[in-house]
C-alpha cells in the first residue's frame, strides 16, 4: 500500500518534470523519469501504460524500445484507452518492415478507440469503411453510421 502510494506520487512528480526541458536533457534526470513511468506502467495503470508506450514508440532507441512501446500501448488499449487504440490502428494500417499493412486490424483497433470516445478514430474508421482497403471490403452502411457518430462527436 505504501509502495503504491509512493509510486503514484513519484509518477505525478515525474509527469510535471517531464515538461521541464532542462530536466529531460539531463541523462540522470531522464533515467529517473523513465524509471517512474516504467514503474507505474508495470503496476497496471492504463494512463501510464499509454503515456510511456507513446514515449517508447516515438522517442525510444532501438527495436526493443519500439516493441515495449507497442506492448504497453496494447495493454492500455485493452484497458480502455482510446489514444492507445487509435495509435495502434494507425500503425496497423501503415505497416512497417516487419509487418504488412493490415486494414482489418486497423479497423479492430479503431473500433476499440471509437467505443472509448475517440472522435478521430471514428472518422478514420468511417473513411476506411467507405473506401475499403486490401482485405477489407467497403461497407457504405457502416461508413454512414460511423460518419454520423463522428459528426455528433464534433468532427
Amino acid at each position: 500500500m505504501l509502495r503504491q502510494l509512493r509510486a503514484c506520487l513519484s509518477y505525478a512528480l515525474a509527469r510535471r518534470l517531464f515538461h521541464w526541458s532542462w530536466w529531460v536533457r539531463q541523462p540522470r534526470g531522464w533515467r529517473w523519469l523513465e524509471g517512474q513511468f516504467a514503474r507505474m506502467a508495470n503496476l497496471g495503470d492504463v494512463g501510464a501504460q499509454s503515456f510511456y508506450g507513446h514515449i517508447l514508440l516515438f522517442r525510444g532507441q532501438g527495436l526493443g524500445a519500439r516493441d515495449e512501446g507497442l506492448r504497453l500501448l496494447r495493454l492500455a488499449a485493452h484497458g480502455g484507452d482510446g489514444k492507445a487504440a487509435y495509435q495502434l490502428g494507425v500503425l496497423s494500417l501503415a505497416g512497417d518492415a516487419r509487418q504488412a499493412p493490415d486494414a482489418r486490424q486497423a479497423a479492430r483497433w479503431w473500433t476499440l478507440a471509437s467505443a472509448a470516445g475517440h472522435p478521430l478514430a471514428t472518422r478514420r474508421l468511417a473513411d476506411l469503411y467507405r473506401d475499403g482497403a486490401p482485405g477489407l471490403p467497403a461497407d457504405t452502411e457502416a461508413a454512414a453510421r460511423l460518419a454520423a457518430r463522428a459528426q455528433a462527436l464534433g468532427l
